[in-house]
């Protein structure tokens, strides 16, 4: 387990949460020894425990003590097994992120998480009130308002404020990891009240299912002006998968539309749950990658950049933890399919001249400026995409990406630093772009010439950086 002291994020592991040994006690322990233990160590929930193996059972809170014991006036020399939450207890890996612990307390409805090693073996708790802790101030506020919301309405004013919370944060200087983590954070909550609101409006199959997120909200990536890109997985046998699939698009639908009302447009390219072909079978979703893994056309490599990042929002996540998984172990032997994947990433390459210190695209609207996403993030983007399929790393974020494969020696841990430093300055430019309201087509783009010298020379070295990584698979691939 981690022993750092720096500050936890949204992506750190649940394990750099932990603060001190979980106070427990065993199925026979008394209601009264129990509540004794909350009030001596001043805190709202104790874990039960086998005796011997130290593996959680069931976890009893002050809101069970107040609606299951006070209420109904319940003898406090009872065993506390009695009146314990256990059905719904909700336990991960402490190798889990902190953002999945979020997450699932807002899929579940519920206030704690409990935190297992390897073994199941009780680690720690983590709480709603230690998330928020780790939100930009304004969050929490945001989050019980999305929680407490009860209709489209509610939602949409939500999704409002969460602009105007990152837009503040951005305009005090907040730090582009931490602000993209917290659009990301509050917009997934967002989605997941919604469809919660939204599933009670239809009849739905009994199939497991999940909601995915694809693209740069597959990415942990979101800016402030982002459209939707999800589809919709589920488990049926191949002679039920059309008849589940029909039953579950007027839902999508119903999702996308409501989503678009809170801000997030339609997908122009149609990467929407509502698509027939975005709302697959498990099989089906399997038989759609391996005919992307053994072609190597446009249209199969532009699929490899938009499919291929993805994670579960809401729903059944074994489910896309199978297509995850599936992808992990296949991916790395389609070798062709990715140095096809490399040649396409490397056609795109950093605007840096030898003369001159920006080099410029033929745009006849905006002359003058450079694309922070397609020249810029994007480089980041795709080069770390290949680095994790190739070497079968699970994470979808590019600095988790990234991290991971210096990790593993494929990129030096001296340089990893850097170029994660690059792609967020790239990033903050485009989030202050987008912040000052810049017209459509230029959103995603700047004239260096209006930056400041420093920021003209940071961008520079963000380039610098990009050039850096592509390099990486340019030899990788022997390109």
């Amino acid at each position: 387990m981690s022993t750092s002291t720096a500050r936890p994020t949204l992506h750190s592991p649940l394990a750099a949460m932990i603060r001190r040994k979980p106070i427990t006690v065993t199925p026979e322990s008394s209601l009264r020894e129990a509540v004794v233990l909350m009030s001596e160590h001043r805190i709202g929930s104790i874990i039960v425990v086998e005796p011997e193996s130290h593996r959680p059972l069931g976890i009893f809170t002050l809101r069970d003590l107040l609606h299951r014991v006070a209420a109904k006036q319940y003898d406090l020399d009872q065993m506390i097994m009695s009146v314990m939450s256990g059905s719904g207890l909700l336990a991960l890996n402490w190798r889990a992120t902190v953002y999945q612990a979020a997450l699932m307390m807002a899929r579940h409805g519920v206030h704690h998480i409990i935190i297992v090693d390897a073994t199941d073996k009780l680690v720690g708790l983590v709480s709603q009130e230690d998330i928020y802790e780790l939100q930009s101030g304004g969050g929490k506020a945001i989050s019980g308002a999305i929680r407490g919301a009860r209709d489209l309405e509610g939602l949409v004013s939500a999704a409002e404020d969460i602009r105007r919370l990152a837009e503040r944060t951005l305009a005090e200087g907040g730090a582009a990891e931490a602000l993209t983590q917290l659009i990301s954070s509050l917009n997934d909550h967002l989605v997941v009240r919604l469809i919660e609101l939204t599933r009670q409006e239809f009849d739905l199959p009994k199939v497991p299912w999940a909601w995915l997120a694809f693209g740069s909200e597959g990415r942990f990536e979101q800016t402030l002006s982002t459209d939707q890109d999800n589809g919709l997985v589920f488990a049926a046998p191949a002679s039920e998968a059309v008849a589940v699939r029909q039953a579950l698009l007027p839902f999508a639908a119903e999702v996308n539309r409501r989503l678009d009302a809170c801000g997030f447009p339609l997908c122009k390219g149609n990467v929407m749950a509502s698509n027939p072909e975005l709302c697959l079978s498990l099989d089906e979703w399997h038989q759609r990658y391996a005919s992307w893994l053994r072609s190597t056309t446009p249209q199969a490599l532009l699929n490899a950049t938009i499919y291929f990042d993805f994670r579960p929002l809401y729903g059944d996540e074994a489910l896309a933890g199978e297509l995850a998984e599936w992808l992990r172990k296949n991916i790395p032997g389609a070798t062709l399919f990715l140095r096809f994947m490399a040649e396409n990433a490397l056609r795109s390459q950093p605007p840096l001249g030898l003369i001159r210190d920006f080099t410029f695209d033929d745009n006849k609207e905006f002359p003058h400026t450079i694309d922070l996403k397609a020249s810029g993030t994007r480089l980041f983007v795709d080069t770390a995409r290949i680095l994790a399929l190739a070497n079968g790393i699970g994470e979808t974020g590019t600095p988790q990406r990234l991290r991971a494969a210096a990790e593993k020696g494929k990129i030096g841990r001296d340089d990893v630093a850097a170029i994660i430093d690059g792609f967020f300055f790239l990033q903050k430019l485009r989030l202050r772009q987008q912040q000052e309201g810049s017209p459509l087509g230029l959103v995603n783009r700047i004239d260096p010439e209006k930056l400041n010298e420093l920021d003209r020379f940071v961008l520079k070295e963000a380039f610098k950086q990009a050039k850096k990584l592509q390099n990486r698979i340019r030899l990788d691939y022997r390109l």
